[in-house]
């Protein structure tokens, strides 16, 4: 079962990892302008989660009957939940203002530097340990992202000035950066929590987070009178009025594979491995968008990409010699992931 949730959630992140940046990237190409409502659509697709709960909750009702409960989720895991979704929210904002002013490739290779957040993160507030093969995975994407800084202005969209993209570059590093911490605060919940931890629940801990993000990005748009400018902004929009609320609709559903996916490989394994899978799908995303979008692919990107190829190899090297080395125990395994069917209260 652990294994399946692990494989399971690696391929949402996958689709939500390589399809989230493009098609909102798709939006702006073709006449999009509104930031704030990229960022809404980055959490706004909550509701689709209520499906498999409601699964979880009928499947419970068929073993249990009336006893089972219908949510899990204590008051102090809520306020946790909430508090990570505001900050997602300020992420969303960041990210989706970078992704308005790069290159979907550019933006993909900054975002790798997140594995380095993540890696300082992890081990300030969860003791994460490390080997000299993960510690020279985080060094070379970190220099990989470098690169691009050395260049930044070579690759920028047609009429878009150096500040502009630069301010992009800085706002898409600073997403990285707090999303390298959020990943390991949400582990560190999943630690702290006073009760079991299933993947039932780690769905209501997505719920609320992608709830308070969505919250905090509504009140940004209504400042920014971004409603008012959706019906306008559709008629104008270069693929049709049709399409325009297809790619708004589809990426608020490509978007929540992601997160789904992130926390829920946090749930299977660690943070660290949540960041790590996400540098994974460097590559296919950079390959999507310069076949989709004949986005440039100058020699800054290739050493950068390089670099990010060999620090995934580096550290995967590392986690196969050292899982040979060492046979789990289970003291050293986290307690909410041994079985998610525990006492017949969940289902996965």
């Amino acid at each position: 079962m652990k294994k399946f949730l692990l494989l399971l959630n690696c391929f949402l992140l996958a689709v939500g990892n390589c399809g989230g940046p493009l098609i909102m990237r798709l939006y702006f190409i073709h006449g999009g302008k509104r930031v704030w409502l990229s960022s809404w659509l980055e959490t706004g697709g909550w509701p689709i989660i209520l499906l498999p709960l409601t699964a979880t909750y009928f499947h419970r009702r068929s073993t249990q009957g009336p006893r089972a409960k219908l949510f899990f989720m204590k008051p102090p895991l809520f306020v946790a939940s909430a508090v990570i979704g505001i900050l997602t929210g300020f992420d969303d904002y960041l990210y989706a203002y970078g992704v308005a002013r790069l290159p979907v490739s550019t933006s993909s290779l900054i975002i790798a530097s997140q594995l380095a957040f993540t890696a300082g993160f992890a081990f300030l507030l969860v003791r994460q340990k490390f080997t000299s093969y993960s510690i020279n995975a985080v060094v070379l994407l970190t220099i990989g992202a470098g690169v691009l800084a050395l260049h930044t202005s070579n690759d920028r969209p047609e009429g878009e000035s150096n500040k502009q993209y630069f301010v992009g570059f800085l706002m898409t590093l600073g997403a990285s950066a707090l999303y390298g911490f959020l990943l390991p605060l949400i582990e560190l919940t999943y630690k702290k929590a006073k009760q079991e931890v299933t993947y039932s629940l780690v769905m209501e801990v997505q719920i609320v987070m992608s709830l308070f993000a969505t919250l905090l990005c509504t009140i940004g748009m209504l400042i920014n009178k971004d409603f008012k400018a959706i019906p306008r902004e559709a008629r104008e929009f270069e693929l049709g009025e049709t399409k325009y609320y297809v790619v708004l609709a589809w990426s608020a559903i490509i978007w929540q594979t992601f997160f789904l996916g992130a926390i829920g490989i946090i749930f299977c394994a660690s943070s660290l491995l949540s960041a790590v899978v996400i540098a994974v799908l460097l590559p296919v995303t950079e390959v999507l968008a310069v076949i989709f979008y004949q986005e440039k692919f100058q020699a800054e990107k290739g050493v950068a990409l390089a670099l990010s190829l060999w620090g995934f190899t580096s550290y995967f090297y590392g986690e196969v010699k050292q899982s040979k080395n060492k046979k789990p125990t289970p003291e050293t395994e986290m307690p909410q992931i041994l079985s998610p069917l525990h006492n017949g209260s969940d289902i996965s």
